[in-house]
Order: C-alpha cells, then sequence, then structure tokens
C-alpha cells in the first residue's frame, strides 16, 4: 500500500479543493489526479460527489472542473468566523477614519458583488448598503476592480456573460467601452464608480490579493457627490493600497 493510499477519503477531498483552489484555471480529474497521485477511479469519484453536492461545478459542458457556490460561501464564511475578521474590522475603521466616508470590504459571488463587512461613515447624510447586499459587476467599483483583474481572454469571456443593465445614464451597457475602461483599471490599480450603479453616489475601489496576486476581495468607499468628488478622491489610493495589503497580511500572513 502506497502513502496515498493510507490518506483518508475526507482528506483526500480536502486535497482536491485546494489544488483547485490554487489553479486559476477549471481542471479535469485528470489534472487533478496528475498533481496528488491519488487513484484516477477515487479522484474521478470524489469530484463526481462533489459536484453532486453543489461543491463543484463543470466548466460549460467541459470535463473541467471549477469552485461553485457552496464552495466560495464555505470559504467566505470561514474568513468571516475566523478571527482574521477582527483585524479586518480594525483596519476598515482605520481606513473610514482617515477618508470620513462608508469603507466596504467587497467579494464576487455568483449573483454580483457581495458587501462581506463595512463601517458606515458618522455623516447624517449617507447612502446605505447593507451587509449582504450585492451589487452588479459592471457598474460599481468594486466590481470593475474584480473584472479587470482577470486575465483579458478571461475579461472578455466573463464581460460577455453579463447583462449590461443600465442604471443610470453613465452605466457602461456596450461591452467595449466596458472592457476598455477595464483595462486601464488594471494597469493603474483602481476603480472608480461615477454614478454609474446610483446617481448622486461615486465610489472607489481597490484589489485585495493572496499571496499568488489574485483577487480575494474589493476595499473600497462610497459617498455622495456633495462630499465626494472624484479628482480629490484619487487622492486617497495610497491609503486603500496601503489597506489592501495590511488585510492581505491579515488573511495570509507575510507573504
Amino acid at each position: 500500500m502506497t502513502e496515498t493510499d493510507r490518506i483518508p477519503t475526507n482528506l483526500r477531498t480536502l486535497m482536491i479543493l485546494e489544488v483547485l483552489g490554487r489553479s486559476d484555471r477549471a481542471m479535469s480529474a485528470t489534472e487533478i489526479n496528475t498533481a496528488l497521485g491519488l487513484p484516477k477511479q477515487t479522484v474521478h469519484r470524489l469530484c463526481a460527489t462533489l459536484e453532486q453536492t453543489g461543491f463543484l461545478t463543470r466548466q460549460g459542458n467541459s470535463r473541467r472542473f471549477q469552485v461553485a457556490r457552496r464552495l466560495r460561501e464555505l470559504g467566505a464564511g470561514l474568513l468571516y468566523n475566523s478571527r482574521d475578521h477582527i483585524a479586518r474590522r480594525q483596519i476598515l475603521l482605520d481606513v473610514a477614519d482617515q477618508i470620513g466616508e462608508t469603507v466596504n470590504y467587497v467579494v464576487p459571488e455568483d449573483a454580483g458583488m457581495s458587501y462581506l463587512d463595512r463601517v458606515e461613515t458618522d455623516w447624517a447624510f449617507r447612502i446605505q448598503l447593507p451587509i449582504g447586499t450585492h451589487v452588479p459587476f459592471h457598474c460599481t467599483a468594486s466590481g470593475k476592480s474584480f473584472l479587470a483583474s482577470l486575465a483579458p481572454a478571461a475579461r472578455r469571456k466573463c464581460v460577455a456573460s453579463l447583462t449590461l443593465q443600465r442604471m443610470t445614464p453613465a452605466t457602461h451597457t456596450s461591452q467595449d467601452t466596458l472592457l476598455d475602461e477595464l483595462e486601464l483599471i488594471a494597469s493603474r490599480g483602481y476603480a472608480f464608480d461615477e454614478e454609474e450603479f446610483l446617481e448622486g453616489m461615486v465610489a472607489m475601489a481597490v484589489p485585495v490579493k493572496d499571496p499568488a496576486g489574485r483577487f480575494v476581495a474589493a476595499l473600497a468607499y462610497h459617498g455622495p457627490t456633495q462630499r465626494v468628488v472624484l479628482a480629490e478622491a484619487v487622492k486617497q489610493v495610497d491609503v486603500l493600497h496601503t489597506a489592501a495589503k495590511r488585510l492581505s497580511v491579515a488573511l495570509f500572513g507575510e507573504h
């Protein structure tokens, strides 16, 4: 009996999820098996079980697996319920104190970007988007920050799958103009919402990345146009980038 044969079944399942979590693309059971060295039939069987239970899904009609909703929710829940969320909260409070507007920690999900954590501004006049709110990818600073983090081919494919619903007169409804802006965002490292989601509200977001440089969440802040002018807001980009690095260290340790 080999060493891999003695690995408990539940640990084998976790190892499959670990391989997929580290990959930047969907993988077939054969590719997963190559990475793990487990019996081929075992990997196929466990992948099929994970697919049936909603933790994995197929990429289109292919034989390649990628993480599904239940696994993403599990990951988000583990992060939220761990002690790391205390450090995250303190960092958000620090950013809110420096900027003076509502600060958000936003993660991508199937239905759009989801507000996982936030610190509200002390201003009486504020725009409230409660924790758990889902907002579109194409017309929010956090959503565009996520889209811009994708490799160009994956970015085009993702944008092509979106319904570019017009939320305000400023919303992108053309794939070409959205892709042009996403290319700019990718090069400069931050994204704006220029009243594209809600009239009278602007926002700015930067990506929080894992040690491999992959997008984990967006750190964003928003406010009413009566207080926030984007030409001035861009001066806060260093505050956001510094906080994003601190969040990455809080989540994953020193890189």
